[in-house]
């Protein structure tokens, strides 16, 4: 019991740090996780303050927030979705685990480490941050933008790669591995993994509907959250259990139950157990680093980051550029995806003195370091991808590598002037134009969901894919002549960044803004929208006069 609480209070010391420092970093509109990760590294074992050791147990429940956030992000990625972006995440994926691997051994073996050493720093830096980077991707509500697919598509290779290369750093310390056995050690993973989908498959088919329309289930509500609690931790422990990462576990089981109905309410009940593991992850990372050690070092240190930050974005930008048209989302990924990732620190940790014995103490607690650094700076490069897609698309353009169809445009087309201007084009929107665009000439749609592209293609509207909080897009629209502008997407951030930057090009084009809830509402207004229809002010007239018209025939 005495351990019991110890861990507890270990625990409770950590989240208090990453509450604090979050909070500071939120409040100079930086990203929370920064504050967890310092949090982590100020507070354990190898910090100033000393007050969190560490061990097993604390790093297990890490490990449960990874697993739950990929739980969390399948539920957002339907089947179809996913095979979607499966050539770039298989194909592209896959060249950028082995070009990597390859490029960072023969970077080592340069710098005078041994063959196998070198093959250990090659695995270790092949991996990019899953949590961080979709973390932040969430957080800038750009998880369906196409770097935002291809980020997770290539992540998603990369969580499973991470099987074989634990049986590659470990074959290295072994003198009686053969190549044979971690053939064989790959394709049982692969099996596994198979019969991991397949049962999760039928469970979420056959077995969960039944469930989740019991009467029982519909009454009480905590039994449904208890529900999804089992779900989404039961499902990285079965892959535990089955020698696998629990990480793609918990996503398998998420993409299977985004095709039920249920996968709204699932997501909505992991959520607050979801952001606690998630935090204690992210500080867990932070107590492997050493500030004396770092400080000693911090030379050799940056420029590991600097070569690791060059190399991985070249490498990911050529790989992902042969699965897509367009440079600047390959490029906008390979930036994005520049970091060392948290399944780095487990190659690591086996390849160090206490697993195979391949990586010496000094090149170990380098890349444990440059891993931190990294790691800090993910925001900031999942930031700055769309920005440097679009000057290497300039760049692209100018010495002759790619013609693009937008910077052609931009010198022979003529400016539009009298259209409607659609930004998003979901259910509302599309229920909108039935009713009012009729009516009027020119629409264009503003959209990145392919689907609702194709489906305004087909209504013969005219659409432009993109980011309508990019700024750069925003002006290839032609604000200024339009008739009307109206925002439909629900993500309020995203609803107050694409009115602003509407208002710097034009201060008296109406706009017509959806908020999605009444609390929102007033920052909408204050961003500049002429209108704003506030979806719970209406549902709430809706329903009372529904209620009036019931009581009427009922006197």
């Amino acid at each position: 019991m005495e351990f019991f609480w110890e861990r507890l209070t270990e625990i409770l010391i950590l989240l208090a740090g990453a509450l604090v420092l979050g909070a500071v970093f939120e409040r100079f509109r930086q990203s929370a996780i920064l504050g967890y990760l310092l949090a982590g590294l100020l507070l354990g074992p190898g910090g100033p303050l000393k007050w969190v050791h560490g061990d097993e147990f604390v790093n297990g429940i890490a490990e449960l927030g990874v697993s739950l956030l990929l739980f969390v992000i399948g539920l957002e990625f339907s089947l179809r979705r996913l095979l979607r972006i499966g050539a770039v995440g298989l194909g592209g994926g896959s060249l950028q685990v082995v070009l990597t691997c390859l490029l960072g051994a023969g970077a080592a073996r340069a710098v005078g480490l041994s063959n196998a050493e070198s093959i250990a720093v090659g695995a270790v830096v092949a991996l990019s941050s899953t949590a961080c980077v979709l973390r932040v991707l969430a957080d800038r509500a750009e998880m369906d933008s196409v770097t935002g697919r291809t980020c997770l598509g290539v992540l998603l290779l990369q969580d499973m790669a991470v099987v074989p290369l634990v049986l590659l750093v470990t074959m290295l310390g072994d003198e009686n591995a053969t190549v044979g056995r971690i053939v064989v050690g790959m394709g049982t993973s692969a099996l596994l993994i198979a019969c991991l989908a397949g049962g999760m498959y039928l469970v979420s088919a056959y077995v969960l509907p039944r469930i989740m329309r019991d009467p029982t289930m519909v009454r009480n509500r905590e039994l449904a959250i208890l529900l999804s609690m089992v779900l989404a931790l039961g499902s990285a422990w079965v892959a535990h259990e089955l020698s696998l990462s629990p990480a793609i576990g918990a996503f398998i089981a998420g993409i299977l139950l985004a095709e039920s109905p249920f996968a709204v309410q699932v997501r909505a009940d992991v959520g607050a157990l979801r952001a606690l593991f998630v935090t204690l992850f992210f500080a867990s990372v932070g107590m492997l680093g050493d500030v004396a050690w770092i400080v000693d070092n911090w030379v050799l240190i940056a420029a590991t980051v600097s070569v690791v930050i060059v190399g991985k974005t070249l490498v990911t930008t050529l790989v992902v550029r042969l699965f897509m048209p367009r440079i600047r989302h390959a490029a906008g990924a390979g930036l994005s995806l520049a970091q060392v990732g948290e399944f780095s620190f487990v190659l690591a940790q086996v390849a160090f003195a206490g697993g195979a014995g391949v990586l010496g103490e000094h090149t170990f607690k380098l890349f444990v370091s440059a891993t931190l650094v990294t790691l800090l700076l993910t925001p900031y490069l999942v930031a700055g991808g769309p920005k440097f897609g679009r000057l290497m698309q300039r760049l692209a353009y100018k010495v002759g590598i790619e013609k693009t169809a937008e910077l052609e445009r931009e010198s022979t087309e003529s400016p539009r002037e009298g259209h409607i201007v659609v930004i998003g084009f979901g259910p509302a929107a599309q229920r909108m134009h039935a009713r009012m665009f009729k009516k009027h000439g020119s629409v264009l749609v503003v959209d990145l969901n392919p689907r609702n592209l194709t489906l305004a293609r087909s209504m013969g509207l005219d659409v432009q894919v993109g980011d309508a909080t990019n700024p750069e897009l925003i002006g290839h629209l032609h604000i200024e002549t339009a008739l009307a502008v109206v925002v439909t997407i629900p993500d309020h951030r995203a609803v107050v960044t694409a009115i602003r930057h509407m208002r710097h090009l034009s201060q008296t084009t109406p706009i017509i803004a959806r908020s999605r809830y009444h609390s929102y509402a007033d920052d909408i207004q204050r961003a500049g929208a002429t209108v704003t229809v506030d979806e719970e002010d209406w549902m709430g007239r809706r329903l009372g006069l529904e209620v009036n018209r019931l009581l009427r025939r009922t006197e």
